[in-house]
């Protein structure tokens, strides 16, 4: 018969395991020059399936995703991978699941997650994911000259655009 430790061990939906090592920077003192949550970024830049990541954080913290949005710009398993300036000046961090759940695992130090709450953008954003969202993909199909030049310089940026 296992003693009552065994049994709470048993029950517990959680096992332990090694911390992750805190990998994921803060948010740049500004959005990328082409952050889906800028205004002034022209619509069709990113992918449909990239744009409609946007919306799922303006919902009620549990019903947000797990993980962190990372910005564009930077491959998630670059030395330089941070959290999305635009994301964090767009979303309420005070309710995102991801900020907290990053803080927990260790995937952020807690001055990470602090400057990601304190997070103002120099910079105008949409006043929600899904605003960036509509927006980005109104012109997906027949992206403008502006679209295809930020495109162009996007893939020569990141090899796995192309």
């Amino acid at each position: 018969m296992p003693t009552p430790g065994q049994q709470a061990q048993q029950a517990a939906p959680f096992h332990h395991q090694e911390a992750t090592p805190v990998t994921t920077l803060p948010p740049a003192p500004r959005p990328c020059t082409f952050c889906p949550y800028k205004t002034e970024v022209p619509s069709g830049v990113w992918s449909e399936e990239d744009y409609a990541k946007l919306p799922l954080y303006d919902g009620p913290t549990w019903t947000q995703p797990p993980g962190l949005f990372q910005c564009h710009v930077h491959d998630r398993d670059d030395d330089s991978a941070r959290v999305c300036g635009g994301w964090a000046g767009c979303h309420d961090m005070a309710e995102s699941l991801s900020l907290r759940l990053a803080h927990a695992f260790g995937e952020i130090s807690l001055e990470t997650a602090q400057t990601i709450l304190d997070y103002v953008s120099p910079v105008p954003l949409f006043a929600s994911g899904a605003e960036a969202a509509a927006h980005g993909i109104r012109e997906i199909l027949n992206p403008g000259p502006d679209a295809r030049h930020a495109i162009g310089k996007l893939r020569r940026t990141r090899s796995d655009l192309t």
